[in-house]
């Protein structure tokens, strides 16, 4: 049967064409020392030109890698309309150049695209470099430039890493909801779904229905702000699951850590009842998914500007209880430009400071009073006025996760639900077969700020959204 059905296979795609892409190498390929004296083609964008007396000297990039191409052009073989920024292939024998390097000495080179920069108001000239708020006026355009496209090849690394290193965790994927019902968080800070048309509004009310947000599902819907509910219920069969995708939160801040859209982490675990179970795997996760990215993609680092051995991966992640963490705030109020009570939450500045004040590595705060956190967090055993939650603190950001243990006693929960909202679903969790469970919550746009050193998470993503903006 399956020599069969693999017969068949090989008859089907013996007379289909390979697509044109892959008659060419890519540059990642091409510039291995290896490869010399073998003839090939390539195709990307000019980066760099430079006229010598004999020849023409291309920087070609194709996006498979940070490095570029020197594509040797006899003078006789130029095409009329080469300049930086436009599209080209090329082919030719790969060589050394006398600096060590392959090069491309070509026999045929096509412009794909022509660029007139000067002309057509190309914003980004040859040689020249800009700052960050420049670039981010060209969104469209803005993975065109090299830091950048580091960026984003390095963001494509993280998120294939964190999923290998959760699967051999023994972690299943789940795709939880982007519309929901719920407003996990409890802050309001949520976009309502609707559909547009008036028309299918009309014809699809029900008697009684006069809310135009519940007609088409029959109640109110709202982009998600956390996948954590839904988890919950799926770590009652799955034992260790985790999302990662969209997040949405309406809060009306531009800062320099804040998205309107941003992807999210989020792990849930059965049978684990103690926060340092947890704290225990999110450091392995920060720390190992950091080791992966330095090994696999050392020269985009190095592109973006990023310290290539953080100190802090050789150290154990410090821990405070919340009052701990005030008690070294209140030591050093001098150094803060605001002070802080008992029951305030940190401001990033003391978030910040506590990092610093741990040598620059990364703390988990614990034990937080149960007002200040959600409604599902575990009370301690020892304390009920604080829960078994945590945030964990780190460089350049201050708050990247947040987790607890999760309330599993029915009635202590009952008594805790939210005025508003239907969660009697979320309560059945604890009558068949309940078990503790625990989670965290990781920003991956925050991550990739701390990790790579990006001042501003609007550089961490190619097209972010934020109040007032939503261009493309």
């Amino acid at each position: 049967m399956l020599s069969r059905y693999v017969g068949r296979l090989c008859l089907l795609t013996r007379g289909v064409s390979k697509c044109g892409v892959h008659k060419c190498s890519t540059i990642s390929d091409a510039t291995l020392t290896e490869v010399v004296g073998k003839r090939t083609k390539i195709q990307g964008w000019v980066r760099a030109l430079r006229n010598m007396k004999d020849n023409i000297f291309i920087d070609v990039s194709d996006g498979s890698t940070c490095e570029m191409l020197q594509v040797v052009i006899p003078k006789s073989a130029k095409p009329t309309s080469l300049t930086y920024g436009c599209s080209v292939t090329a082919e030719g024998e790969l060589a050394l150049a006398p600096n060590g390097r392959t090069e491309l000495r070509a026999t045929d080179v096509r412009v794909v695209g022509a660029c007139n920069v000067l002309k057509d108001n190309y914003p980004f000239a040859p040689r020249k470099q800009y700052d960050q708020d420049y670039i981010r006026q060209f969104l469209h355009l803005r993975p065109r430039t090299r830091s950048f496209a580091s960026l984003l090849r390095l963001r494509d690394l993280a998120s294939a890493v964190i999923g290998d290193h959760l699967r051999e965790r023994g972690f299943i994927n789940v795709h939880t909801p982007i519309l929901t019902s719920n407003d996990c968080e409890g802050g309001g800070e949520v976009f309502l779904v609707k559909p547009c048309s008036e028309e299918m509004l009309r014809s699809m009310k029900k008697e009684g229905q006069f809310d135009e947000s519940e007609i088409f599902f029959g109640n109110a819907a709202y982009l998600t702000v956390s996948g954590q509910l839904h988890l919950e219920a799926v770590a009652r069969a799955l034992t260790k699951v985790y999302t990662f995708g969209p997040t949405f939160r309406a809060e009306n801040s531009k800062s320099r850590l804040h998205l309107s859209e941003f992807y999210m982490l989020e792990a849930e675990i059965a049978f684990v009842a103690r926060v340092e179970q947890l704290i225990e795997e999110i450091e392995l996760l920060v720390k190992e998914i950091t080791r992966r990215m330095i090994d696999k993609g050392a020269a985009d680092m190095h592109s973006v500007g990023a310290d290539p051995e953080p100190r802090w991966l050789n150290e154990r992640f410090g821990c405070f209880t919340y009052e701990e963490a005030l008690r070294v705030l209140s030591d050093h109020a001098s150094h803060l430009e605001r002070p802080i009570k008992y029951g305030e939450p940190l401001s990033k500045e003391h978030e910040l400071f506590l990092v610093q004040h741990n040598g620059g590595v990364p703390v988990f705060l614990i034990n937080w009073p149960k007002e200040m956190k959600s409604f599902y967090m575990k009370e301690c055993a020892d304390d009920p006025s604080k829960v078994a939650a945590l945030d964990l603190l780190a460089p350049e950001v201050g708050e990247l996760v947040g987790g607890s243990v999760r309330e599993d006693d029915y009635g202590t929960l009952e008594r805790k639900l939210p005025p508003a909202g239907d969660f009697s679903w979320y309560l059945d969790l604890r009558k068949y077969g309940n078990v503790p469970t625990a989670g965290y919550g990781m920003g991956f746009e925050r991550f990739l700020q701390s990790v790579l050193g990006i001042s501003n998470i609007k550089d961490t993503l190619p097209f972010p959204r934020w109040p007032h903006n939503c261009n493309l």
